[in-house]
């Protein structure tokens, strides 16, 4: 699901992680208390999530490899939500 996620909004599917978060609240039951995929993603760390998947697709088949979008973003320490506040 969150290899989807990225895939839509890497694809213009989605709009923004936001909106992501928002539809798959209210349209699929994700989990709130996490925040949505986007939000979910970041908390565990994109770095973090990429290891994870690789050891499932090591274990249980290549589905559970990362996509492009979040090797990508875990290449460049890059998270869906900007945590910069400082203006």
């Amino acid at each position: 699901m969150l290899n989807e996620a990225v895939r839509c909004l890497d694809e213009g599917i989605i709009r923004s992680p936001r909106d992501g978060d928002i539809g798959a609240i209210f349209g699929i039951g994700f989990p709130p208390f996490l925040g949505g995929p986007f939000r979910y993603m970041d908390q565990i760390g994109v770095k973090s999530l990429v290891e994870m998947m690789n050891d499932f697709a090591v274990k249980y088949g290549d589905r559970f490899a990362p996509c492009d979008g979040l090797l990508t973003r875990a290449g460049l320490d890059e998270p869906f939500y900007n945590t910069n506040h400082s203006k």
